[in-house]
């Protein structure tokens, strides 16, 4: 399942829907920038090296598929948007 969502992250509810009966292990990956979840991987399998392996494939394609930017906040007052495969854009606010 994939949901896009401007709501706030439900990241106890994504995990309850990948649980199941016939597996042991639950494995969510939570991507957070100031504190904030900006996005939410879980998976359910059998064992739990299954599940982390499961994981880890899951949000490194995501990272590769999906344009996620992400905004560094510097201590001196400047930002910086990142994306992986690209120079950062850095600007003063």
């Amino acid at each position: 399942m994939i949901r896009l969502t401007n709501a706030e992250i439900d990241y106890q509810a994504v995990t309850e829907q990948v649980r199941r009966k016939d597996c042991g292990a639950v494995v969510l990956f939570l991507g957070t920038e100031l504190g904030e979840v900006s996005v939410a991987v879980a998976v359910s399998c059998p064992h739990r090296a299954q599940a982390f392996e499961a994981g880890r494939y899951a949000i490194d394609r995501l990272k590769e598929v999906v344009p996620i930017w992400k905004k560094e906040n510097w201590a001196d007052g400047s930002t910086e948007w990142v994306h992986p495969g690209t120079e950062p854009i850095k600007q003063k606010e």
